[in-house]
């Protein structure tokens, strides 16, 4: 099972900061909407799928271990 990028949707506000860390994962439509082009991790999305979350202002995503 693979690790996941999850989004607490209620703490997130739409600024974008992640999508520039993340581009293949993560993006904001033209109304800032976060969209979550995959959430399932591969070990190659991991160093970014880390920076996204760390640069997040509100802290609204996580990282999800699986097994």
């Amino acid at each position: 099972m693979a690790d996941k990028l999850v989004v607490e949707w209620p703490l997130c506000d739409g600024n974008g900061v992640c999508t520039f860390e993340a581009p293949e994962l993560l993006e904001i439509d033209d109304d800032d909407n976060l969209i979550v082009l995959r959430d399932e991790l591969t070990e190659a999305d991991m160093p970014k799928a880390e920076a996204a979350v760390r640069v997040c202002p509100k802290h609204a995503l996580r990282i999800e271990r699986q097994g």
